[in-house]
């Protein structure tokens, strides 16, 4: 084991290297940014992130949390929104359709139960567009998570799945002893979800669509001997005719999605292990990331450094390697911290620490995600004051996708001024003003703003860049320095 651990090791380092460049038009930016020479060295910028939270609806796990009034669970949302602002988290992951459901007057679901209580009662406003909006109003990206195969959920045989939309055929489901889902092998199905994503991204001014890690429930024993008989023609093996089911599913997606809407992006979350996706969930990860289905993919990396299954570590470097085209952010295990049945390296903040300490060092990695968020308001062993600490200055968030809008025009006429560092922009763009306490260290972001003038009260040196609504960034200023 020792050896294959340091061999891992080894692979994670070669992966770092090999996977240092970034995309262009197909990926995030380089990173970091590079100014001009200056005199006394070359600005350091920091790394460009994605800081992310899931937003878990099933159940009302982290929203509403059973709490059915309107006026309670937008001010709920909100204050969730404020959280997240002061600890600089700039992405959500909401989840809009968790059990074959949704958070909006959907043509193909029923509105969610987590709602109101009831499956398929109207709340009396526009969930969806009132999240979107107050999360954009905060500069904080809106991804819509959603399951793509699960219908319904029951404790056992003895009760009953709700009943189904009256758009869904019942033969287009399939019915396990606690879990009812679309049936995967149907082409009636496929294009389903694809009109679902499509109505989603059609009707609401979401940033992304976001798949979560289940496909092919794992455990259940599948009749579909005649779904292969009927569909699985030049496919050699049934394995092989559910993983191409699952494939046709998620290209299917992320086409629609480039032809409609090519400036949202495309993401998945699937397990830590590779062969377990592959071979228990029918998910090919590796053949998406190969293909460029998937704009950006999110391993869900909830064990800790060492773990004797899941190594986080082994973990990155696997998947640092088997990224390909899509753009790497890890999931981590927030709600773990602090859990008295978890393992010990959960009883402190410091393992926190250290995987955000080799994420950072992986240039193929553009961020990360915790799940979930009602977790930061617990702060158990002040978890939630180590993720503050982690992101305490402000992060550009990097360009991942297609490129829709206009390309940012630089910052003109940079200077400082009577304690404020100024200057200006032209077109639909937001700045970015980085500081230099020392031009042989690595910067910060100081702020990220709609204004053309900042504070310059500290000595050092300023850089400005624009930033588009693509993500994308323009050449920084020169540095001004400020003695």
């Amino acid at each position: 084991m020792k050896k294959i651990r340091v061999h891992l090791i080894m692979v994670l380092a070669l992966g770092i290297f090999l996977n240092a460049c970034k995309k262009g038009s197909d990926g995030p930016a380089p990173e970091p940014p590079v100014g001009p020479p200056v005199t006394g060295g070359t600005p350091i910028f920091p790394k460009k992130e994605v800081r992310a939270v899931w937003m878990a609806t099933v159940y009302g796990l982290d929203w509403p949390q059973s709490v059915y009034s309107v006026q309670n669970q937008k001010q709920q949302y909100i204050d969730y929104l404020e959280k997240f602002k002061t600890l600089n988290i700039n992405t959500i992951y909401f989840q809009v359709k968790g059990m074959g459901d949704a958070f909006y007057n959907s043509s193909y679901e029923p509105w969610s139960s987590s709602i109101t209580g009831t499956r398929g009662v109207d709340p009396g406003y526009d969930v969806l567009k009132f999240m979107i909006d107050e999360a954009h109003a905060r500069n904080i990206e809106f991804h819509a998570w959603m399951n793509p195969y699960r219908v319904a959920t029951r404790s056992g045989t003895s009760s009953s799945f709700p009943a189904l939309h009256s758009s869904v055929k019942p033969e287009w489901v399939l019915d396990f002893p606690t879990i009812r889902i679309y049936n995967p092998a149907l082409p009636e199905v496929r294009q389903r979800l694809v009109d679902i994503v499509k109505e989603t991204i059609n009707r609401y001014d979401v940033d992304g669509i976001h798949f979560d890690d289940y496909f092919y429930p794992e455990g259940e024993t599948f009749a579909d001997q005649a779904d292969y008989q009927k569909y699985g023609a030049g496919i050699s093996t049934i394995q092989e005719f559910r993983r191409e089911n699952v494939n046709k599913a998620i290209k299917g997606v992320y086409d629609e999605i480039v032809a409609t809407k090519p400036g949202v992006i495309f993401s998945v979350s699937p397990a830590p292990d590779i062969n377990k996706n592959y071979n228990s969930l029918y998910a090919d990860v590796k053949k998406w990331n190969q293909q460029g289905w998937v704009d950006v993919v999110i391993p869900q990396l909830y064990q800790e450094i060492g773990n004797q299954y899941n190594d986080f570590q082994l973990r990155l470097a696997e998947w640092t390697n088997n990224s390909y085209k899509a753009a790497l952010m890890v999931g981590q295990g927030f709600y773990k911290f602090g859990d008295p049945t978890m393992s010990a390296a959960f009883q402190s903040t410091g393992e926190l620490q250290r995987q955000f300490d080799l994420t950072k060092l992986n240039q193929k990695v553009i961020g990360n995600a915790q799940y979930s968020a009602k977790y930061f308001n617990s702060n158990k062993l002040g978890i939630t004051d180590k993720l503050a600490s982690i992101y305490k200055d402000p992060a550009v968030m990097p360009f991942v996708g297609r490129a829709v809008a206009p390309a940012p025009a630089a910052a003109a006429n940079v200077r400082i001024e009577n304690g404020e560092l100024k200057w200006s922009t032209s077109g639909a763009v937001r700045s970015v003003v980085y500081y230099f306490a020392d031009l042989k260290k690595e910067g910060k972001v100081l702020a990220i703003t709609n204004a053309n003038a900042v504070s310059a009260s500290a000595n050092g040196h300023y850089s400005v860049s624009t930033i588009n609504a693509d993500n994308q960034e323009s050449k920084p200023s020169d540095v001004v320095e400020k003695k």
